[in-house]
């Protein structure tokens, strides 16, 4: 199934008799109806593929629910298994937690400071219950784990993904326009927005994999998004992420920014230094 047909099952839910109210034309009609003729009921969230979606175009439904799963897989991990040696814990975590909270992540990629902080916190927990890093912070957990954070690998699978758009290893159902210059290496033109468009609309452009993606690549470098091969291209992306910091936003924590790539981008250009712990 492409990404047209999944949105279309999203937008009519017709798999599971259910609508979503957010349609341009939904004040023209009074009943959807199947092909049977039953009407499609309305509903407030709806399940494609694993992934929710409510009427409003917000995720959250989606984070709540992976986020209660991921908490209860990591409340049974810590009471079944005595051993908190790094290895061990990393490897349950890594396959039976982190797995939960990231499936299908490019497509859900929160930018709610409440969701990223939500799902950071189900990695914040779990390392601190890791013998020797009890006793450090969040951002000092990470570095002597080798971690990301989630909210910075959630941005790594967008630009994995947009490498595989370029080098037709999926589908380029978005229409990403990939140009090449001679300084730059590969660039991404980013398609223009009305400036009269309304602010929830101008919102859902802003966070859309389509536009996020494709910023997320900009920020490459030509060594980097010039290589043609996977394995090859992530272990440079590696290198390249490993040079930019990485503070998720956590409560008690002062941050020098929301931590996505983004705005370290930003930062880096007005000169802004990290923050600390409050």
């Amino acid at each position: 199934m492409n990404d047209q047909k999944k949105f279309e099952v999203l937008s009519y839910a017709l798999n599971t008799s259910e609508l979503l109210r957010q349609l341009p034309f939904t004040a023209e009609c009074k009943h959807y109806h199947t092909s049977k003729d039953n009407i499609i009921e309305p509903a407030m969230v709806v399940r494609d593929l694993g992934v929710h979606l409510s009427c409003d175009r917000s995720w959250s439904p989606h984070i709540d629910k992976i986020v209660q799963e991921a908490r209860t897989i990591s409340s049974w991990v810590l009471s079944v298994f005595r051993d908190r040696s790094p290895l061990p814990m990393l490897t349950l975590y890594k396959s039976m937690v982190r797995s939960k909270l990231e499936y299908c992540c490019p497509v859900w990629n929160p930018s709610k400071v409440s969701d990223i902080q939500a799902l950071e916190n189900i990695q914040r927990n779990f390392t601190k219950r890791i013998a020797g890093c009890g006793e450090l912070n969040y951002w000092d957990r990470l570095k002597k784990l080798n971690l990301m954070s989630l909210q910075r690998r959630r941005e790594r699978y967008c630009i994995i993904h947009t490498w595989k758009i370029l080098n037709d290893l999926a589908p380029n159902d978005v229409s990403l326009n990939f140009n090449k210059h001679n300084r730059r290496g590969i660039k991404i033109t980013l398609p223009p927005l009305n400036h009269k468009t309304q602010a929830s609309v101008r919102t859902d452009y802003e966070n859309s994999f389509k536009i996020r993606a494709a910023r997320l690549w900009n920020l490459l470098p030509q060594d980097v998004n010039s290589i043609t091969t996977l394995d090859a291209f992530k272990a440079a992306l590696g290198r390249y992420l490993k040079k930019i910091p990485d503070t998720p936003s956590t409560p008690g924590y002062t941050a020098a920014n929301r931590n996505s790539l983004l705005d370290w981008s930003m930062n880096s250009k007005m000169g802004c230094s990290t923050g600390g712990r409050a």
